[in-house]
């Protein structure tokens, strides 16, 4: 089937196109870039960023703005996704999607209409299991920010490991939280996993944090051999 990956850089959707390729044919990476840091749909953090992944994975990547106004996005999403089909033949759409009912019911709604099929391979993941089958398979993923309370400023640009992993499980006994960030806890950003042909390094980055909200954004990267 060929797909396109609804695409914003972070581990989620990375991983959801890796899981697609295995058994289907990905054509296109699509990004919306939005102007709201906000935004109920769209993840924001480093998303500009997404080129250099899509250069990685040798996929087109086709962008699309958004102001990012709740519901009026889903306006934009369906005219990125109806160009994406155009362009590119596309049969179904792929989603990160792990537990978000208000994401996910909205792209199967638009997909519905286009009639696309709507691939979901994450839904309903046990949170930590996933976390460590990223580790296990090889993948590269950095926190881009986090927005909730307990997370402090050492998480910015920490990279994913067995510590980070059980940092969280300890959080989510604790506080509650959603240790894959599905509630809005944290953002991510993959520098390289199984599906990358080579891999990002940083460059040059800068942090801001405060009231338990902060990015850590990504000035300057290139992509280097394995």
């Amino acid at each position: 089937m060929n797909l396109g990956v609804l695409f914003s850089g972070g581990k989620d959707s990375v991983f959801a196109c890796s899981r697609a390729m295995e058994k289907n044919t990905v054509s296109c990476l699509i990004t919306l870039v939005s102007e709201n840091p906000d935004s109920y749909m769209f993840h924001t953090p480093n998303v500009r960023r997404t080129d250099l992944q899509a250069r990685a994975m040798n996929l087109p990547l086709l962008t699309w703005p958004t102001r990012g106004e709740k519901e009026e996005e889903l306006a934009d999403l369906r005219a990125a996704i109806r160009a994406a089909r155009e362009k590119c033949g596309l049969q179904g759409i792929v989603t990160g999607a792990i537990e978000s009912v208000y994401q996910a019911a909205r792209v199967q709604r638009i997909c519905r209409d286009l009639d696309l099929w709507c691939f979901n391979p994450l839904w309903q993941i046990n949170q930590l299991d996933y976390l460590r089958l990223l580790l296990a398979r090889g993948f590269l993923v950095i926190i881009s920010g986090v927005f909730a309370y307990p997370f402090d400023a050492s998480w910015l640009g920490a990279a994913l490991d067995r510590d980070r992993i059980e940092m969280l499980a300890a959080l989510q006994r604790r506080y509650q939280i959603n240790p894959s960030g599905e509630g809005g806890e944290l953002e991510t950003f993959v520098l390289d996993g199984p599906c990358f042909t080579r891999r990002i390094k940083i460059i040059e980055a800068s942090s801001s944090y405060r009231n338990y909200r902060g990015h850590y954004l990504i000035e300057e990267a290139r992509l280097v051999d394995k």
